[in-house]
Formats: C-alpha cells, sequence, structure tokens
C-alpha cells in the first residue's frame, strides 16, 4: 500500500471519484453557479473569496486587460497560429510570453514600488521617499512602472475610471494615493507628463486588495489569456496573418542576396 507524502499536499485542491474540492470548498455544490471567475481566481490567490466591493473592483481589474487592440502579444499569437493551427494554446503561450516591464507585466513592478513606499513609510508616504524611489529608479536606467503612455495622453481613461471604481467602493487607500502622487512627482522631475497608466491602477488597487505584488502580474496574464482566445477566434474566421507576413517580409525587402538565395537564385522556403 502506497503511503501518501503529506509534503506535496495542495490546499489549491484535491478530488476523489464523487468529489472536487477546490480552494477547501465543494467544487459542484458550494461554488458552481454561484461564484463568478473573478471571485474563484480570487479566491485563489487571496485565500477568501472577495466582498461584494472587493468584487467589482476585481473584476474591473481584470476586465480592463483583456483587449487593447493589435499589440505585440496579439500579433505574436496570430502569427503564432499561422504557422501552428493545430496548437490554440501554442499561440496563447507565444502572445502571453511577451507579457514583461513593457507590456502588462508593469503591474508588479508599480505594485512592488507603492508596497515598497507604503511599508516603510509608518506615518504615511512622504513626496521625499518618491522622489528619492523615482530617482533611483531614474539613476538605474529604468522606467517607473505604472506611469506614462504612448498612446493615452494627457491621461490614460482607463486608471481614471479604475480609481474611481476604487473609490466608489471604499478601496482606494494609500497605495492608490502613492501611484498618482508617484505620477505627479515624476513629471515634474522628467519634465513631461507621466500620467498613472492602466497597470499603474491595477497595481495600485491589487495592493490594496492585499495581494503580493509577486502575483499582481498573474492579473495580466489571466485577463490577457481571454483576449488573444478572441484574437484567435477572429484570425480563424477572418485571417490577416499570413498578410501581415507578407507585408513586413515586403517592407525589409529580404535578406543579402548571398544568405538569402539558395540554388540558382531560388529563395530559402521558411
Amino acid at each position: 500500500m502506497a503511503v501518501q507524502n503529506t509534503e506535496w499536499n495542495s490546499n489549491c485542491g484535491w478530488s476523489t471519484r464523487d468529489q472536487v474540492v477546490t480552494y477547501g470548498s465543494d467544487l459542484v455544490n458550494d461554488l458552481l453557479g454561484r461564484i463568478d471567475f473573478g471571485g474563484m481566481f480570487f479566491l485563489g490567490i487571496s485565500g477568501r473569496e472577495p466582498t461584494t466591493a472587493e468584487s467589482r473592483v476585481f473584476n474591473a481589474l481584470m476586465v480592463t486587460l483583456v483587449e487593447h487592440g493589435q499589440t505585440p502579444s496579439t500579433i505574436a499569437a496570430r502569427l503564432t497560429y499561422l504557422g501552428a493551427p493545430e496548437a490554440l494554446q501554442a499561440a496563447v503561450s507565444a502572445g502571453l510570453a511577451g507579457l514583461g516591464t513593457v507590456f502588462v507585466g508593469s503591474i508588479e513592478g508599480a505594485a512592488k514600488l507603492v508596497q515598497d513606499l507604503v511599508g516603510s513609510q509608518s506615518q504615511g508616504v512622504t513626496d521625499e521617499a518618491i522622489r528619492e524611489a523615482v530617482a533611483s529608479i531614474r539613476t538605474g536606467g529604468r522606467a517607473v512602472p505604472g506611469i506614462g503612455h504612448p498612446v493615452h495622453k494627457p491621461v490614460d481613461p482607463r486608471a481614471v475610471r479604475l480609481f474611481e471604481i476604487a473609490k466608489e467602493e471604499s478601496v482606494y487607500g494609500p497605495h492608490c494615493a502613492a501611484m498618482e502622487r508617484i505620477a505627479a512627482l515624476a513629471s515634474e522631475l522628467y519634465q513631461r507628463n507621466l500620467p498613472v497608466n492602466a497597470t499603474g491602477a491595477i497595481g495600485a488597487i491589487a495592493s490594496e486588495l492585499g495581494l503580493p505584488w509577486r502575483v499582481t502580474r498573474g492579473l495580466g496574464v489571466v485577463a490577457r489569456s481571454a483576449g488573444i482566445v478572441a484574437h484567435l477566434k477572429e484570425e480563424m474566421e477572418h485571417p490577416f496573418a499570413r498578410a501581415l507576413w507578407m507585408r513586413v517580409d515586403e517592407e525589409v525587402g529580404g535578406a543579402p542576396a548571398d544568405s538569402a538565395r539558395g540554388p540558382a537564385g531560388t529563395s530559402r522556403s521558411s
């Protein structure tokens, strides 16, 4: 008889022949039909179900990042699907692989920044502390996470609305205030408008919800997964990845003749 190794037990879930337990609750009898997807995700990463107010705020965070047009992640997904239409998951993975410090993943940097500031300032976050943090980031040659946007100017409307919802549900707190102050002081230091962007607002609000900064990038990963699947469905029905590929090849103009041509001057197959 096998001996159970309790060191490998997980609180996330387990199952028997007639029962599935998820996050400590009976999936079939306690969760299905009662809790929405956002609430389920919140339960998994926080260990408790959200309150009504938290649920509205958290679902707003998730909805924000589902879709943002033809971004590097959706383009990568479409092109991967073009090459491997038999593997939807590969195309989704290709899109998610690009969620880093520039796109979507900056949620993590913003959350860490405000959590570090709030956690180190027992009497409230001061402008001096924020200026020091921003100056340190600038000296390191890095971008301040959570502020500025190449398209949304002078404000990111998503961030504005998210903070409004957080205030409506009494979730807005010191992390959100710190994020907005970071944007204001960084704008002074860099001498250009750097508003709080969507990932900055999400990082700050997620911090108010008690989520550790190390998991906040996961909000973007989960949200964007849904968006990428929608892009891939569109690609199946109204494809343009092949045209995009051919347009890029045409615009680039091909590689040097010595390396790009095969026998008798024919192009090598890709």
